[in-house]
This record gives C-alpha cells, structure tokens and sequence, in this order.
C-alpha cells in the first residue's frame, strides 16, 4: 500500500512573489509529490506550503526547496508580525495514509540530518521528534527569534539536535518534527487595539488556563486595519474550532469589538468541519458517513 505524508513547511518570506516563486519550484512537476497550495502573508511576511506525497519523494523535494530559501531569504533583513528563527522556520511531517506517526518522526530526523549537512544549519526536533520534553512545544523553541538565537545556542541546555551549534549567519535556525494534523485558524477583529487581541489570547491558549489544545496569540495586520487572534488548534477532536470561535466572540463583546471573520490557513480535516456544522446546524446524528466525498474515497 503506498504511503502519503503531509509536509507544511513554512518559510520567512511573504512579500517577494518572485522569490516565493522559487522556493516552491522543487514542488512541482515532482513524480510523486503534489504541491496543495501556498499561501504568503504580507503582514507576517511568511509563506506556508502544503505538499502531499510518496515520503521519500516528498523529503527530496523539501530540502530542495529549504536549499533555495537558505539562498533567498536573509533572516538580518527580514521583519514581520509572525515569529520567526530562520529562512526554513518550520517543517513539519503529517502522517496521511498507510503510515504511522513513528515512521513521520524517522521521515524527521532525516531531513533534519540532511539539512544540517547540506546547508549547515542547526536544526532542533520538535513535536513528536523531539528528544527533550521542553522542545515539544515550537512555542518553546522559538524563544528569542532569529535575533535572540545566537546567545540562546551558547547554552549547553539548547545544543541544536542536528548541525553547528552557531546560527546560519543569514538562514538561522530551523525546527523539524512530525505531528498529527492541526487546524491552522485566525480570527479577525475589528480594531487596531493590540492589547484586546492579546488579552484574548490570553484567555483562550492552554498556557495560561484556557483550551488545552489551543496556542495563541495576537498580531497586528495593519494593511487591513484589524489586529487577529491567531491559533494553532493541536486536537481539533478535542478542542473544536466551533467552541474557540464561539468564545473568541464572547470574550470580544467584554471590548465592545466586532469579530468580522475568520480563516484558516493550509488544509483542515473534513472531520473538524463537519463539527462545526453539527454545532451551527443542530444537526442531529450526522457523522461523516453522510458527507458525499466520504464514499467517493471508498
């Protein structure tokens, strides 16, 4: 049975469609490998790519491409709303069909390897693939940014699981690991106000007492005039997309401002929608079973 793998590398760079352009030809025209999308953000000044594939394939086709954004991008000039530690910010590995969270990790580590070799880059695991608890968590990782990394790497405690202990001087650093699949999702709010974002933020993220599977954050996007509440939902069997909207909502009302829309970014499980259409429908004994595209893929 063929294997397929998810990979959703996101680079720093979210304004030079040209160069974007570049980064994300190794995707294509690829046997065995299928470019889904790619989706730059100016105001975070980041790209995020989602490819599905054969994994052998599909890890080829990502160190191609993290060797050219290691050539495009210069993490001294870069800037944006998004945190960032390097070119090649974040690859991380899904396991999709006929393969095991297991065999993702092992996929991992041997970008990991590679890239450090190829591009001498320091690479950490995270997830899944990390080799110490407190580099489960990216959030954790990232710590510093691409400015903060090189006294950061000085610390025994954070000596980069692949690669020099020193930062790629322009790429920085990057985080390799394999996960399950997430919900990538934005709420927009209508106001500039910063502070209300993060106070909302605050009260919905797992690390300071809200939804255990939800991290959080506020950024400003100011060529739309709004600020968002930006969230990665990490189990969306146990924290719906629903029930954080919902509360996003409510905690804005304590503000006086509007919740004017939402987004997700990458591809989401069908799963999680059918969820939120229960919930929004008061549908009763629905289940995916009764999606069209569910016997389609029979």
């Amino acid at each position: 049975m063929k294997k397929v793998v998810q990979c959703v590398p996101n680079f720093s760079e979210g304004r030079d469609l040209d160069k974007i352009e570049r980064i994300v030809q190794p995707f294509r025209g690829k046997e065995g490998v299928k470019l889904i999308n790619y989706e730059p953000d100016k105001d975070y000044n980041r790209v995020v790519v989602t490819v599905l594939g054969e994994p052998e394939a599909v890890k080829n086709a990502v160190v191609e491409a993290i060797g050219v954004a290691t050539k495009e991008i210069d993490m001294t000039k870069h800037s944006g709303q998004h945190s960032r530690m390097g070119a090649s910010d974040v690859v991380p590995f899904i396991p999709v069909k006929n393969m095991t969270v297991e065999e993702a990790v092992q996929l991992s580590k041997e970008v990991a390897k590679e890239i450090s070799e190829r591009y001498n880059i320091p690479v950490f695991l995270y997830e899944k693939s990390a080799t110490k608890p407190e580099r489960e968590n990216l959030a954790t990782i990232r710590k510093g940014q691409f400015e903060g990394m090189p006294e950061k790497l000085k610390d025994p405690n954070w000596k980069p699981d692949f690669g020099p202990d020193t930062i790629h001087p322009t790429a920085g650093v990057t985080a390799v690991g394999a996960r399950m699949p997430l919900v990538a999702y934005n709420i927009n709010l209508g106001t500039t106000n910063i502070e209300i974002a993060n106070k909302i933020a605050k009260a919905i993220r797992h690390s300071s007492g809200g939804f255990r599977y939800c991290k959080a954050g506020a950024v400003e996007m100011p060529e739309k005039g709004i600020v968002q509440v930006t969230m990665n939902l990490t189990d969306y069997t146990k924290t719906a997309i629903y029930r954080v909207f919902e509360t996003v909502k409510m905690e804005a009302k304590r503000y006086g401002v509007p919740v004017l829309g939402s987004e997700i970014i990458g591809l989401v499980p069908m799963e999680a929608l059918v969820d939120c259409a229960c919930y929004y429908l008061g549908l009763e004994g629905f289940s995916m079973d009764k999606v069209l595209e569910t016997s389609l893929m029979e």
